[in-house]
């Protein structure tokens, strides 16, 4: 009997066979693979609703800003012709009016910055517009929000965090910025003035939320700047465009119709596609104070009239270190712009019946 109960003892330690422990780590990564998808989708949205939250608060600073500033939405007010100080002592006087934006710029990031003078100092923003990536820095400067504030960034965006957070990275060899170390190759947006060091430096101070041009220049038939065919960044016309100070929020026609600023790629879906995508979700900012993350292929057609009453499609060329397009690098497939180039202006209607002409408000998954 003794004998017996000494057996069972030493048969209940015995370890796992091999058939069981396969057994144990099969359930285990079917609990993994079934675990895995609940908790990225949990954490999406977790991500989504900090966005919202974002540009819920960006909407509120902007109205403040509006109130203060006679009705206007925040853009640069810097004017050719007019003399400023900077930082640094002296005193500039730009001959344009898209010169003077760039000076702003500069004087922004250089007061708030400290970076005065030496290898790091700001640099002036001269052949570009710096409203196209950085006209928030007009608000964040007016609301006192830190260089870099989360505030202004998509917490999905884990490159443009970790460049806010890494403010002279553009300094180091094979640091991680858009073309921080040159020409990244084929497929990628190939302008060379990407790769200038005022450029470059300037990444650690962007924001995930791109303004439409809507908000900053007048409406066509007012010259204006507008899209050229081979890239979605670059834009061409302009030279008499009025830039000056901002557009009114009375010019607004449909409040809660128009879009005012948006993530420009929905990074809570796979392959972080480009807000153009039908089936792209972005938070957007309405001009009524709203936001939504409504499917981009709901919205109305971009047209762009310089072109004609025709629909406004083009590629989406990625720049370096940007989400790549759904077909791939080099991809050429026409995507609508949508509500980035509204037709009619501050007049018109991105997401309901009174929008553009020419194409009917259905959504096409791609």
């Amino acid at each position: 009997m003794l004998f017996g109960m000494k057996w069972r003892g030493h048969g209940s330690r015995r370890g796992f066979t091999l058939i069981e422990t396969g057994a144990t780590i099969l359930v285990m990564s079917l609990l993994g693979m079934t675990v895995a998808p609940t908790l990225h989708k949990a954490r999406s949205m977790s991500q989504g609703a900090s966005s919202a939250s974002n540009l819920h608060t960006i909407g509120q600073g902007a109205a403040v800003y509006g109130f203060f500033n006679q009705g206007r939405l925040f853009s640069y007010s810097w004017r050719a012709g007019e003399t400023y100080l900077m930082p640094d002592g002296r005193v500039k006087t730009e001959s344009t009016d898209e010169s003077a934006a760039g000076r702003q710029n500069q004087e922004i990031l250089t007061r708030r910055s400290g970076r005065i003078e030496g290898i790091a100092k700001i640099r002036n923003f001269d052949i570009r517009m710096p409203h196209k990536r950085g006209v928030h820095l007009v608000l964040l400067d007016y609301l006192n929000e830190p260089l870099g504030s989360s505030r202004f960034i998509d917490p999905s965006d884990a490159n443009q965090l970790s460049w806010a957070q890494n403010p002279l990275e553009y300094l180091q060899e094979g640091n991680s910025l858009p073309y921080g170390n040159g020409d990244p190759g084929p497929g990628y947006d190939s302008n060379t003035t990407w790769w200038l060091s005022f450029m470059v430096q300037r990444w650690t101070f962007a924001s995930s939320y791109l303004n439409m041009p809507d908000s900053w220049q007048s409406d066509f038939p007012n010259e204006r700047y507008f899209p050229t065919a081979n890239t979605p960044y670059w834009f061409t016309g302009g030279s008499g465009a009025d830039i000056r100070t901002g557009r009114f929020i009375d010019e607004v026609a449909y409040p809660s119709q128009k879009v005012w600023m948006g993530e420009e790629f929905d990074r809570e879906q796979a392959g972080s596609p480009y807000f153009a995508y039908n089936h792209a979700q972005v938070e957007k900012l309405m001009y009524d104070g709203s936001v939504n993350n409504w499917a981009s292929g709901f919205a109305n057609a971009s047209v762009v009239p310089e072109y004609g009453l025709q629909p406004w499609n083009q590629a989406y060329v990625p720049l370096e270190t940007f989400p790549i397009p759904l077909g791939g690098l080099g991809d050429e497939s026409l995507i609508n712009q949508r509500f980035r180039w509204t037709y009619k202006g501050l007049g018109g209607v991105d997401y309901g019946p009174l929008g553009a002409p020419s194409e009917p408000r259905r959504f096409h998954p791609e």
